[in-house]
């Protein structure tokens, strides 16, 4: 096993262009990360045909290679045997960052200070789909209980796992934005307390009434911001710029004190009347825009985000929809957005399993099996990178069946109780009345697809074809 890895990280560095053509190299939990001096040295369909390689392709500022969980540490670890000095992650990510344009590098940034955050979001979701379950009559009814037989004691108890990541939202997002804009996250974790500090009008009160917002010199309303994002997000942006910029200025035997002191004071003055009002109104914009999307009649929503989603995921700017999904679900306390997406997901998948099926290469099947199951759970990469986009036309089928499940999904009004699982895991977010819907959309999304590309979509006369062209 080690010889073959040790080959194959030869390989790897001879396709790419050598030695000389590497300028940093990385992993993550499933792909190699690579940053080249000249892509114009990459031989593409080289990479592809490596053994264990599952896809390959330029995101973020990186050429990324694609061999699975587990697979790429042992990879990574050859590569480095071969006398190539790795860097970390992060340096990587700040290398990747200066490469792209401006929207391509904005997408970017936002997506690194929203992604540490989403595990938890994540669990929080899980929570809420299981209290859900347990607490609905028909479950309950198994045991001989109804909803007036739970404890107020328990129902308090679950509401702290359900509720405590969303009420205290602001502090997780300010925390990241100073730690990926270099500042000092705890003062982002102070600064996000603040803006839900229980001594300001709670927002959610104030939206239905039972309370008022402070006025500050008589115009400027002043409430707290529980769930929201924006604010939060350009408060911790700021925030460790100014920090960075007092540290710069004010003497060392000083600055443990005077730069703490400063950067709370003028930050949470600038949050509370300037940048909280501005950007919770431009937070309340972007709300209503993508709700009035979702609630668009006849399904249209679904068929059009299902469609273009997996598009999107291709010019890895996908990561904007994580803010609006966490708006969605605060706001809202569901998320219509997910089960739309998961059919687009799952449609891929679909695409790819009918390829490897169908396919009587022996490498493309091994490829393209495990690249699906990749896709049922809710990583899509795979078998997009690796077998769908190389042979085009099964990309295209995965697009018409993502667009028939999200038809279906918003027709249904199927809304999760969280966000950032899918397909498969994705069912412990509909554990109520809509369980038996959500399998519907996947499976009428996956069976689609994969009647479209078997039949119209592969076939092994495109293996030449695609070698022909990448010559």
């Amino acid at each position: 096993m080690a010889a073959d890895n040790r080959e194959i990280a030869k390989q790897v560095v001879e396709a790419i262009g050598g030695r000389e053509n590497i300028a940093s190299f990385a992993h993550c939990a499933t792909r190699l990360r690579i940053m080249v001096h000249d892509q114009q040295k990459i031989d593409q369909n080289k990479v592809e045909n490596i053994d264990k390689v599952k896809g390959a392709f330029f995101n973020s500022g990186q050429y990324q290679i694609i061999f699975g969980t587990g697979t790429v540490n042992q990879i990574f670890e050859a590569v480095e045997a071969l006398g190539l000095e790795s860097t970390s992650k992060e340096d990587l990510k700040s290398e990747a960052k200066k490469s792209g344009n401006m929207f391509q590098r904005s997408i970017r940034t936002f997506g690194d200070v929203f992604v540490p955050i989403i595990p938890v979001l994540v669990a929080t979701g899980l929570f809420m789909g299981l209290r859900g379950l347990l607490t609905q009559e028909t479950v309950l009814a198994w045991f001989g209980l109804t909803p007036d037989d739970i404890s107020a004691n328990f129902l308090m108890l679950t509401q702290v796992l359900t509720d405590t990541a969303f009420a205290f939202l602001p502090a997780l997002v300010a925390w990241s934005a100073f730690k990926v804009f270099g500042g000092s996250p705890v003062l982002g974790i102070v600064l996000g307390l603040m803006l839900v500090n229980p001594a300001l009008p709670n927002a959610y009160s104030v939206a239905n009434g039972s309370a008022e917002a402070l006025e500050i010199f008589g115009f400027i309303p002043v409430v707290g911001y529980q769930g929201s994002v924006l604010p939060a997000f350009f408060i911790g942006l700021l925030g460790a710029k100014f920090e960075r910029y007092l540290r710069k200025r004010i003497p060392e035997a000083i600055d443990l004190i005077v730069t703490p002191f400063v950067t709370l004071l003028v930050m949470i003055i600038l949050g509370l009347f300037a940048i909280g009002p501005i950007f919770h109104s431009l937070e309340e914009v972007v709300l209503n825009v993508t709700t009035f999307l979702l609630d668009l009649p006849l399904g249209i929503a679904g068929l059009v985000i299902g469609f273009f989603n997996q598009i999107i995921v291709v010019t890895g700017v996908h990561h904007i929809f994580n803010f609006l999904e966490i708006q969605l679900l605060e706001q809202t306390g569901s998320n219509p957005f997910n089960a739309i997406v998961t059919s687009a997901m799952a449609a891929q998948g679909a695409a790819c399993l009918a390829v490897g099926l169908k396919t009587k290469n022996n490498k493309l099947k091994a490829l393209s099996l495990p690249s699906s199951f990749s896709a049922f759970l809710g990583i899509s990469e795979p078998a997009i990178f690796g077998v769908n986009l190389r042979y085009v036309k099964p990309f295209i089928m995965g697009l018409i069946g993502g667009g028939i499940g999200g038809f279906m999904a918003s027709l249904l009004k199927l809304e999760a109780t969280g966000m950032a699982i899918t397909v498969i895991p994705g069912t412990l977010l509909y554990l109520n009345s809509q369980l038996p819907w959500y399998i519907l959309c996947n499976l009428t999304a996956m069976a689609i697809t994969f009647v479209l590309t078997w039949m119209f979509g592969f076939n092994d006369k495109m293996l030449d074809q695609v070698k022909s062209e990448a010559k």
